[in-house]
């Protein structure tokens, strides 16, 4: 929905949340995941809630929410609490501001009295996470503290030990270095989401005397917004890619007209200048794995010598599709994400014309297109967006751009082929399949986030319920990763099988999934075939499959029966169910691969 992209109209959305809920629960086409969530709150945070609501729909997240009573937050979350351990959370949001500080220091407090107070604070936030945790263990999002919107002593608050500035700064540091060490602690950044919105505008007393709202109350979609980016990126709603224009959006003028020698890009001119910090803060994304490609209107010689300037930060090398012709850009976008396996929703679609963005909308509802004003903008418009949110950085992130160029050789690869069984043997092909190890765990929830469209029951897990499937000797795990010739394509499937409580000869299946970029590799067969040498292992004498179709996951409808499965129900919606009995003699189906 339009208005709750950013920049957002934050007073319209606060005078208008319920007739904007009405409208997004009432779009017969959106599809959810549904979580619960408990917000812990040291201030009121009623708003708060009926904010993050809005934003969490817009990004496909249907919540239920349990909101502690005012300033309850540590007692609602370190005590018993039958009513919160029966919502059973799916993750926490501890909503808590400078104002929760017990007790700051005092001119007349020695080095080591402040060191105490500080040591206090931090005790008993920990103690509170960790309580959590092994409570709940679930996910914790946690604010650390903005600045106090006076300074005492002026400039050196900051520097002196003495100082409110000072304190906040060294208790934020503390926070960062918990987070840094503990899988599933997030911080939200209110000290710069106030700074960015303005102090003194953003802890305006007025709020908090009349009604503890630690925040403005104008400001609470700001605020709401960033705890949903956390949110939709813990559970895979982040966006993996750009697709970018080129003329008047990574440099100025019309380089089939103007020339390369003449577009506007480099130090000469402020106008130039601006088009360069953004190229770079564009290429800055390759560094986490967000994947480049261009999308223009132009004849590829030009497009390819404007890149190829000596002053342009971005080179042709840096991007892993470049379409520069006269197609309609929706067509370009969908050949794009065709070839490397990604729904057309996965990008940001970043041009300057508001035609072409209008269009793109039009085509992929799905797709992001950023209302991109004037250049000097351009950064603060894609940045503020949360598009990238970063939750987890594994690997295989940092790798990704480096895997789609791989799998481009690939392609270029099977086109020298006619026999396709040929080509997969050209790969030499080796692939890892075991049951979950720690140094994964990371990964393989990731993974499970983010797979649409091959991911046949659509379930959803965070790493605490990853690790709890791998310690549960009743399920049988398997992280699957491949390496070829080209590349590793790292972890890129996951199967979780659950042993039947009732008759432990039966095997149900309660994930299946894949990661696209190996889809045609016989990766599946391969995962098919260890799946059945330790169900075969444990006395298991049949599988049964479970397949739930949403709009993304179409293609893997007859993934079981192409595994041998016997369809056996099939309801009014779609779902299906598959049952395998395990030959005695059963055969590997994968014949490309060395596994293990």
């Amino acid at each position: 929905m339009k208005e709750l992209e950013y920049p957002f109209d934050a007073e319209y959305l606060l005078k208008k949340k319920k007739s904007i809920r009405k409208e997004l629960l009432s779009d017969e086409k959106a599809s959810y995941i549904t979580k619960k969530i408990a917000i812990l709150g040291g201030c009121t945070t009623h708003n708060v809630m009926l904010i993050l609501e809005l934003f969490l729909l817009n990004y496909g997240i249907k919540a239920e929410f349990y909101e502690s009573e005012y300033n309850k937050y540590f007692e609602d979350g370190m005590f018993p609490n039958p009513e919160l351990e029966e919502f059973a959370p799916d993750l926490i949001y501890i909503c808590t501001c400078n104002r929760n500080i017990m007790e700051y220091p005092e001119m007349s407090d020695s080095k080591d009295a402040v060191k105490d107070k500080h040591k206090a604070i931090i005790d008993k936030f920990m103690g509170l996470w960790e309580r959590i945790f092994s409570v709940y263990h679930c996910p914790i999002i946690q604010n650390n503290f903005e600045y106090p919107f006076f300074r005492l002593m002026g400039n050196k608050d900051a520097s002196d030990y003495h100082g409110r500035v000072n304190f906040i700064t060294g208790l934020n540091s503390a926070f960062y270095e918990y987070a840094q060490t503990h899988e599933n602690f997030y911080i939200c950044d209110i000290n710069y989401i106030s700074a960015s919105y303005g102090l003194e505008k953003w802890s305006d007393p007025y709020y908090w005397n009349m009604y503890k709202y630690a925040v403005a109350v104008p400001a609470i979609p700001y605020l709401s917004f960033n705890v949903a980016n956390i949110i939709k990126s813990m559970y895979g709603k982040n966006k993996k890619a750009f697709n970018l224009d080129l003329d008047n959006t990574l440099w100025g003028g019309i380089v089939g007209d103007d020339g390369a020698d003449n577009i506007e890009i480099g130090q000469e001119t402020a106008l130039a200048e601006t088009y360069s910090e953004f190229q770079e803060y564009i290429k800055l994304h390759k560094q986490f794995g967000i994947v480049l490609t261009v999308n223009s209107k132009n004849e590829a010689e030009n497009a390819i010598a404007g890149l190829n300037r000596v002053d342009s930060v971005l080179k042709p090398d840096d991007f892993v599709a470049i379409k520069a012709n006269w197609n309609p850009k929706s067509q370009n976008l969908s050949e794009t994400a065709a070839e490397m396996n990604l729904l057309p929703e996965s990008y940001v679609f970043v041009d300057d014309n508001p035609a072409e963005r209008q269009i793109i909308k039009a085509q992929f509802p799905g797709v992001s297109a950023p209302e991109m004003d004037i250049p000097e903008h351009y950064i603060q418009i894609i940045d503020k967006s949360g598009f990238f949110e970063v939750t987890t950085l594994s690997g295989d992130d940092i790798k990704r751009n480096e895997m789609y160029m791989e799998n481009a050789k690939r392609a270029q690869a099977q086109a020298s082929f006619v026999d396709y069984n040929d080509y997969l043997r050209s790969l030499e092909m080796q692939g890892e399949i075991k049951g979950f190890v720690p140094e994964y765990m990371s990964r393989i929830a990731q993974l499970t986030n983010k797979s649409n469209q091959f991911n046949l029951t659509t379930k959803r897990y965070n790493q605490a319920e990853i690790e709890e499937a791998a310690a549960d000797s009743n399920r049988i795990t398997l992280y699957g990763k491949l390496v070829d010739k080209f590349g590793d394509n790292g972890v890129v499937s996951i199967v979780i099988g659950n042993i039947d409580n009732n008759d432990n000869t039966k095997l149900h299946m309660e994930l299946w999934l894949m990661s696209c970029r190996v889809l045609k590799r016989e990766m599946e067969f391969a995962m098919m075939d260890e799946l059945v040498n330790q169900a075969k292992q444990r006395g298991i004498k049949a599988i049964y499959g479970y397949y739930y179709p949403t709009a993304k996951n179409m293609m893997v409808k007859d993934f079981y029966a192409l595994q041998g499965f016997e369809k056996i129900s099939e309801d009014a919606e779609g779902n299906t169910v598959w049952e395998y009995i395990i030959p005695d003699n059963y055969e590997n189906k994968n014949g490309s691969i060395k596994v293990n």
